[in-house]
């Protein structure tokens, strides 16, 4: 296995030369730079991540908080974890994934005091999020993907959830649908302020009200049980409701047995458009969904970026654009049917 001497001495340097070179703890010039990694790649040689870490007081290592408990891990929020890998690996940093909910400062506490991470990146951020209190307060380098309530001072970025719903809703609109429901996460993941259900909740009310057009909001968990009874319930209150946007993926599979159990057609009898999900999503569906696809992996960048931004002492803006989504079409959306209510079907 090739040592540092033996690049030290490919690259016709000294041992310490080398050192500062992987490290950064020291200028040395370009060329010398670029000779000494090509000869660790002619070599194979690999620094130890923990041996840079003592030399540089760094780990080179970055934790990505990403809770998984309410809603899982799917397909889209993978994306964003493989761009943020990615944007890591590129900067010469190692990230690791964090998926335990930390609900308060100590658990919190505990994974920094380890001492094994430079800062971490937050996701599924709430509007006040105790997370973002506590590592302001003790001034520990983090970045977010996602925003709170006051974003003042905040290295974050995030989708642009008032043009993603604006663009679901006029995209139906043209189609001439007037009677619409969307479908968001469950009543307690909005009341705990959980920032994508409440500002795409909020959204809707404008848009609908904006527009002058009909529009109901049901809550909804992240199954396909859930999905399925959700649509039974809202068509028995709105049987005139003629598409459906929602954001909550996993429901979606429960509403389309749903619509087949009635004897529905989509988008014949019932329009759908799902919202901040990966078209790769989308196509395991029949027909494919038409959908409002998230920048997934440009946030995962964008949140490292911002993070390692920090580490080096560069300036950090924080006025971040939001990202909107894109929509793409799929099957499962087509004009409004001329029928006054749905085709009934056998209770």
């Amino acid at each position: 296995m090739p040592t540092m001497h033996d690049v030290a001495r490919r690259a016709n340097v000294s041992l310490s030369t080398v050192s500062y070179a992987i490290n950064g703890t020291r200028p040395i010039s370009e060329e010398t730079r670029q000779r000494i990694f090509a000869a660790m790649e002619e070599l194979g040689y690999r620094p130890h991540a923990l041996a840079r870490g003592l030399a540089s007081k760094r780990s080179r290592i970055l934790a990505l908080l990403f809770p998984t408990s309410e809603r899982g891990m799917g397909t889209t929020d993978l994306e964003f974890i493989i761009g943020a890998a990615d944007m890591a690996r590129e900067l010469g940093y190692h990230l690791v994934l964090w998926t335990s909910d930390i609900n308060d400062a100590v658990e919190l506490r505990q994974l920094i005091q380890q001492g094994l991470v430079d800062g971490v990146v937050l996701m599924e951020v709430h509007l006040n999020d105790r997370r973002v209190a506590y590592l302001r307060e003790i001034e520990f380098p983090f970045s977010i993907i996602g925003r709170c309530a006051d974003n003042t001072g905040l290295a974050y970025t995030d989708i642009d959830f008032e043009q993603t719903m604006r663009d679901a809703v006029l995209h139906l609109v043209e189609l001439g649908h007037t009677d619409i429901a969307f479908v968001n996460y469950a009543r307690e993941v909005l009341d705990a302020g959980y920032g994508p259900s409440v500002r795409t909740a909020e959204a809707f009310e404008r848009i609908v009200q904006e527009l002058g057009i009909r529009g109901v909001t049901r809550f909804c968990h992240p199954t396909a049980q859930a999905g399925y009874t959700t649509f039974n319930t809202l068509f028995a209150e709105y049987p005139n409701i003629t598409a459906i946007a929602a954001m909550n993926e996993r429901s979606f599979p429960g509403m389309l047995q749903a619509i087949a159990d009635r004897g529905w057609c989509v988008p014949e009898d019932i329009s759908l458009i799902s919202l901040v999900s990966s078209p790769d999503v989308a196509e395991m569906s029949m027909p494919p969904l038409t959908t409002l696809a998230p920048p997934s992996t440009e946030l995962g960048k964008l949140g490292v970026e911002l993070l390692v931004q920090q580490l080096d002492g560069r300036p950090v803006s924080t006025q971040q654009p939001l990202l909107p989504c894109r929509l793409v079409l799929g099957g499962s959306t087509g004009p409004r049917r001329h029928l006054t209510a749905h085709p009934q079907h056998d209770a």
